[in-house]
């Protein structure tokens, strides 16, 4: 593989991160946005606190990458802000151990944080593949919400309702978009690295923890395909509940996904250059209210699958969903929305 992105390959002009965003997550988000004044708040907690004390952290504790400091890597970094025409140039800093093995954090001034011993796991293309990933976030302003959930999580610990928030019942959709997330940023990086199998070679390399030329590709994927097909409805369940509390869907889950949104034309049709732009994005409110369709309909197809054992198990869950639509529908009608991403 080249160490950089081509000069050749033409940057998605002004693309929008919806042409790519996974519905879950373009669903929670219109629901986060629609929250009022939450947009302001939480820009001004990271800005004077969370943001500046994260960046002196990493300032002190870690090497920032650069024209003389592992210039391959920055290459390829700005290569990948180019491809995906980012307003500017994001700091990198390469330091261990980073949670979750890399993160793009901040919000007035964003930076990407990776571990060094994932780095050494990684060839050109996963390097490339792991920096596309962390500008999707910094693209889609996951950065702030992600930062905004858990301030008003932590605020609201224990009360049903904070500042008009049903904490509980919002709790596990939070926990959702915020793997969502994951399903996006892996798109994100695809149309930027160009080639669907790099992403899921990457994506096998953090589940195995082993360099990729250690591993077989063709093997992980069938592995996928396979936990795809899982057809006991019961495990189905028990898998739906294990993840449910996680931040990070699993790797071999985020395989599946890639592939099938690539197999659906929507990776060859922005390649083309056909995607929704910046300038096309849509009012906020005209998308929050399919956060309640969206997940009542994830949730009740698990129970469905599982049989009549679980119907009380499918109403609460459906009864909370129903809390967060009520919710939705009179943010949607008050006004005062954040502003666009």
């Amino acid at each position: 593989m080249p160490q950089a992105l081509p000069d050749s390959l033409e940057p998605y002009r002004n693309i929008s991160s919806r042409a790519y965003e996974h519905p879950a997550d373009r669903a929670a988000t219109a629901a986060l946005q629609a929250v009022p004044m939450l947009d302001t708040v939480a820009r001004k907690l990271i800005e004077w606190r969370y943001e500046r004390a994260l960046r002196q952290f990493y300032v002190g504790n870690s090497v920032r990458i650069g024209e003389h400091q592992l210039p391959e890597l920055w290459t390829a970094h700005t290569g990948v802000c180019r491809i995906l025409d980012m307003p500017e140039i994001y700091d990198v800093y390469v330091t261990s151990p980073v949670p979750g093995l890399a993160q793009a954090i901040g919000s007035g001034k964003p930076m990407i944080v990776i571990d060094a011993m994932l780095l050494e796991r990684l060839g050109v293309g996963e390097q490339r593949t792991v920096l596309a990933h962390e500008v999707g976030h910094i693209l889609s302003d996951h950065v702030l919400y992600i930062t905004a959930l858990n301030i008003l999580l932590a605020v609201g610990s224990g009360l049903p309702f904070f500042a008009g928030i049903p904490v509980r019942a919002v709790k596990s959709v939070l926990l959702e978009w915020y793997r969502a997330t994951e399903l996006s940023s892996d798109r994100a990086a695809t149309i930027a690295v160009r080639d669907p199998r790099i992403v899921c070679r990457t994506l096998m390399v953090t589940a195995g923890a082993l360099p990729a030329d250690q591993l077989n590709l063709d093997a992980f994927m069938t592995q996928s395909m396979e936990y795809e097909a899982w057809g006991d409805p019961s495990d189905r369940v028990t898998r739906f509940f294990n993840e449910i509390g996680q931040t990070h869907t699993s790797a071999v889950r985020r395989v599946g996904e890639v592939m099938r949104w690539v197999r659906s034309g929507e990776y060859d049709r922005i390649v083309r250059g056909e995607y929704r732009t910046r300038a096309q994005d849509a009012d906020v409110r005209d998308e929050a209210g399919d956060a309640y369709e969206y997940y009542s309909e994830r949730f009740r197809t698990i129970f469905r699958e599982a049989g009549e054992n679980l119907t009380s198990a499918s109403s609460q869950v459906g009864g909370m969903a129903e809390q967060v639509s009520d919710w939705l529908r009179t943010r949607g009608g008050g006004g005062g929305g954040a502003a666009g991403r």
